[in-house]
C-alpha cells in the first residue's frame, strides 16, 4: 500500500500527524499520480538530504542563522531545488574538494623529465671522476679531444725552514741496532728473533736507537750516539736512510754523560751533520727531532716543538739500582721523544745539531717533557773520546751512601752526628792505597763539604770531583765520632765507574 492511500484509509490518523507533516503534505498535494507521487518522494528525500547538507555547512559559519525544522518556512519542491542550487554554487572549493584526475600524459613527462636529469647527473660525476672532462679541453693533431691532466698538478712543493733544515740533516741520522747472542733454550739451540749470521755465531737484536753522522776522516765516518744505546752489545749495526747497513766499531763510551762514539766506512756516506752553539739557543725557539722511533721500522722520523727550558738538571739512575747516582744538565724540549730516539739529533731552525736526544719522562700525567745533551757538552766529551776512548776523571777511591739512607738511630749511636747535620755523605768502604786512603779519610766518615761547596748528597759530590783535575788538590770537611774535621786530598787517576 503506497502512503496516499493509507493516508486515505485512516483519516483519524491522517488529522493526527498534520501538523508535524505539514511540509510533506504541501509537497503531495501537487502529485497529479501514485507513480509520481512516489518519483516525487523519492526526488524530495534526495533534496532534502543535499539540503540538510548545505544548512549543516552554513550553520558551521553562520550559526546565529541556524534554525529548526519546525521553524523553516514551507516551500514547494522548485523553491528547494533553486535554493539548493543557490547554496552549492555559492561554496568555496576548500568546503567541498574536488576530485583531481591524473593525467597519465601529464605524469609521463614529469617522471620522464626526473629521470632524464638524474641520468645525466650521475654520467657528468663520472665523467668527472674518471678524468675524462677537466677544466679545459683542446684538441690534438690527430683531431681527438685531448684530455685536461690536471692531477699532475696536485702535488705542491712546499718549503718551509722547517724542510730546508730537516732536509740539511736527514741523512746523516742514523739507526744503530744493538745486536747480542741470543739465549739457547732447553734443546741447546738458539732461537732467533731478527737476527744475524756473523762470525761470532747468531746474534739477535737486542735494542734499536739512533745516531748522528758528525765527520769524516781516514776514510772513516764518526758517529755519535747515546752510551745506553750500544751498552752490552756484540755487535752494532749502523742502517743509514738509503737503507744500506755496515757494522759500526766503538770508539769509546761515557756512563755519566751518556755518550759514546763509533766509527764505521765512509764509502756509503752522503752526508755529515754540523754543530749549534747550544749556549745560544733561545728558550720558545723552534726545535726538531730526528731520529728512528719504536726502532728501524720509523727510521729518520721527524717531530717538532720548541726548546721549553735551557739547562734543565735531571736526576738519573745509572746503573739501575734505584737510587739517583748522577743529575745530568739538558735542554728540555716538547719535541716527541720516544724509545728509539735516543741519541738522534735535536737541530734547530738553521739545520744544525744542539743536542743529543738523551731520555724523556714516561709517566701517564706527563705530555711533552723530553731532554737532550747540549751540543757544547757533548762536544766536549765527544773529542776526549776520540782521543782517549773514555774520559779521565779524578776519583777519591771510596763507595759511598747518602746519609738520608741511614736511619736516625744508628746517626746517632753508630755515626755519632749532632742532630743539626741531616745532609752528607757516608764513606762506607774505603779502597787500599786509594786518594781518600792517603788524605787520611776512614770509614764512617761523614763529608759535609769539598773544595768549598756543601755536599747533600752523591750527586753533588761527584759533581764537585769530576769538575776537578786529576792531581789537583781538594780540601774536604767530614764527621767522625761526632767532631768536625777537615783533611786534603790529592786526587787521582781511576776507573770512570769509581768515585
Amino acid at each position: 500500500m503506497d502512503r496516499n492511500e493509507e493516508n486515505n484509509n485512516n483519516p483519524t490518523d491522517q488529522e493526527k500527524s498534520n501538523e508535524p507533516e505539514s511540509e510533506m503534505e504541501s509537497t503531495a498535494a501537487e502529485a497529479p499520480s501514485a507513480d509520481h507521487i512516489q518519483e516525487d518522494l523519492s526526488e524530495e528525500r534526495e533534496i532534502d538530504a543535499d539540503f540538510t547538507e548545505v544548512e549543516e555547512t552554513a550553520s558551521k559559519k553562520e550559526p546565529e542563522k541556524e534554525t529548526t525544522a519546525s521553524a523553516r518556512p514551507v516551500m514547494n519542491k522548485e523553491e528547494r531545488a533553486r535554493v539548493y542550487n543557490t547554496a552549492n554554487g555559492n561554496e568555496d572549493a576548500s568546503r567541498r574538494p574536488k576530485e583531481r584526475k591524473n593525467s597519465p600524459i601529464k605524469n609521463g613527462i614529469i617522471g620522464g623529465l626526473i629521470g632524464g636529469g638524474m641520468v645525466g647527473l650521475i654520467g657528468a660525476g663520472l665523467l668527472f671522476g674518471s678524468g675524462i672532462l677537466g677544466n679545459g679541453s683542446g684538441t690534438g693533431n690527430n683531431g681527438n679531444t685531448a684530455i685536461n691532466e690536471t692531477v699532475a698538478d696536485v702535488a705542491v712543493n712546499v718549503t718551509t725552514d722547517t724542510t730546508a733544515a730537516v732536509e740539511k740533516v736527514q741523512d746523516a741520522v742514523v739507526s744503530i741496532i744493538n745486536m747480542q747472542e741470543g739465549s739457547q733454550n732447553m734443546f741447546g739451540f738458539d732461537l732467533p728473533q731478527n737476527s744475524s749470521d756473523t762470525t761470532n755465531g747468531t746474534l739477535e737484536t737486542s735494542s734499536e736507537g739512533s745516531g748522528v753522522i758528525y765527520k769524516i776522516e781516514d776514510d772513516l765516518a764518526y758517529i755519535v750516539t747515546n752510551n745506553h744505546v750500544i751498552d752490552g752489545a756484540d755487535e752494532l749495526e749502523i742502517l743509514m736512510k738509503d737503507g744500506t747497513k755496515e757494522v759500526a766499531t766503538v770508539v769509546g763510551s761515557d756512563i755519566w754523560t751518556d755518550l759514546a762514539v763509533l766509527t764505521i766506512p765512509a764509502t756509503n756516506v752522503t752526508a755529515v751533520a754540523s754543530f749549534g752553539d747550544s749556549d745560544a739557543v733561545n728558550v720558545g725557539e723552534p726545535a726538531i727531532a730526528i731520529g728512528s722511533p719504536l726502532g728501524t721500522e720509523f727510521a729518520t722520523s721527524v717531530t717538532q716543538g720548541i726548546i721549553s727550558a735551557k739547562n734543565r738538571s735531571v736526576s738519573t739512575d745509572v746503573d739501575g739500582d734505584g737510587i739517583v747516582d748522577w743529575d745530568v744538565t739538558a735542554l728540555q724540549t716538547d719535541a716527541a721523544i720516544n724509545p728509539g730516539n735516543s741519541g738522534g739529533a735535536l737541530i734547530n731552525i738553521a739545520g744544525q745539531v744542539i743536542g743529543i736526544n738523551s731520555m724523556k719522562i714516561s709517566d701517564s700525567n706527563v705530555e711533552g717533557m723530553g731532554f737532550a745533551i747540549p751540543s757544547n757538552d757533548a762536544l766536549t766529551i765527544i773529542n776526549e773520546l776520540e782521543r782517549n776512548g773514555e774520559i779521565v776523571r779524578p776519583i777519591l777511591g771510596v763507595s759511598m751512601l747518602d746519609l738520608s739512607q741511614i736511619s736516625a738511630s744508628q746517626q746517632s749511636s753508630v755515626l755519632k752526628l749532632p742532630e743539626d747535620v741531616t745532609e752528607g755523605v757516608v764513606i762506607a768502604e774505603v779502597q787500599a792505597l786509594s786518594a781518600a786512603e792517603m788524605g787520611g779519610l776512614e770509614q764512617y766518615d761523614v763529608i759535609t763539604e769539598m773544595n768549598g761547596e756543601a755536599v747533600t748528597g752523591i750527586v753533588d759530590l761527584r759533581k764537585i770531583l769530576y769538575s776537578l783535575e786529576v792531581g789537583s788538590d781538594v780540601e774536604i770537611s767530614y764527621y767522625r765520632e761526632g767532631t768536625l774535621q777537615t783533611t786534603t786530598v790529592t786526587l787521582t787517576e781511576g776507573q770512570t765507574s769509581a768515585e
